[in-house]
């Protein structure tokens, strides 16, 4: 299967973006291979197992399954070489480490929800799911451009919700991004699209995803209307969290898990 080279080729592709995947389309643009071609490429790489594929919206997104190329690695290791697999090496170690766990995603997760300043949104999300995480999940904030502290407005909505905020601080996503780091699982981007967020490389191991919220900085209006567009943000980000935490996690490999929370994503509410 993989002695053919486009097949070769594409597995080469799909390996460099990791458990996200490519669109169709953008495999078709990156390797310059007309669509009917690569759909046959593809169907055979999937029939071989080596390929997956999810649906998102209108786009059918193919990601390299880990598991089965480290099998075929090993097992070609191990049958090659008149029977001394030591002449070839340890080759399978090449491949990431996230992959043993490719098949399947099982709690507890590190979760870090990022925003600009690491004041409202990121902060409120991170103090409901410490509490609808019944423990399953650890919650983590962070910003771009962190400010001096948390919106006085969200500790207080916090506050009357029953949720400790004392732990609470607006913080710089470089205390994510060393070696002493806690490793994500998940990382969820709160802004709107349109303040082109640029999220923290932390490696192929966090499963992304963008949930938008309005930002609370921009709400106008009476300090009675403030609260109530505040109650309604908190409302949004704890329903959201609620049906996160319920998702299959035993049942849903990495793509599929991707895929639901970009289907997710793609139903919140922005306010334009």
């Amino acid at each position: 299967m993989l002695a053919q080279e486009t097949r070769l080729n594409l597995v080469r592709l799909l390996s460099s973006h990791g458990a996200s995947g490519m669109a169709a389309g953008g495999i078709a643009r990156a390797l310059d291979i007309a669509p009917s071609t690569l759909s046959f490429h593809l169907t055979a790489l999937e029939n071989a197992g080596l390929v997956q594929s999810t649906r998102q919206g209108r786009q059918i997104v193919y990601a390299v399954r880990f598991a089965a190329l480290r099998e075929l690695i090993c097992y070609l290791t191990e049958t090659c070489c008149a029977g001394r697999p030591e002449l070839c090496g340890d080759i399978a170690r090449l491949l990431p480490n996230y992959i043993d766990e490719e098949t399947t995603m099982v709690a507890a997760f590190n979760v870090l929800f990022i925003c600009t300043r690491n004041s409202a949104r990121s902060i409120m999300a991170e103090a409901i799911l410490e509490r609808v995480g019944r423990g399953k999940f650890k919650a983590y904030s962070a910003g771009s451009t962190p400010a001096a502290a948390p919106m006085p407005e969200v500790l207080d909505r916090l506050v009357m919700m029953g949720h400790d905020v004392s732990g609470l601080r607006p913080k710089s996503w470089h205390e994510f991004t060393g070696p002493n780091a806690p490793r994500m699982d998940f990382v969820l981007t709160l802004c709107d699209p349109g303040d082109e967020e640029v999220c923290p490389d932390l490696g192929d191991k966090p499963v992304t995803a963008t949930w938008p919220f309005p930002d609370p900085a921009k709400f106008t209006g009476s300090t009675a209307e403030r609260l109530v567009l505040l109650n309604e943000l908190y409302g949004m980000i704890r329903r959201r969290l609620e049906a996160f935490t319920g998702l299959p996690f035993a049942t849903l490999d990495r793509i599929a898990m991707k895929a639901r929370l970009d289907e997710m994503g793609e139903s919140s509410p922005v306010s334009r």
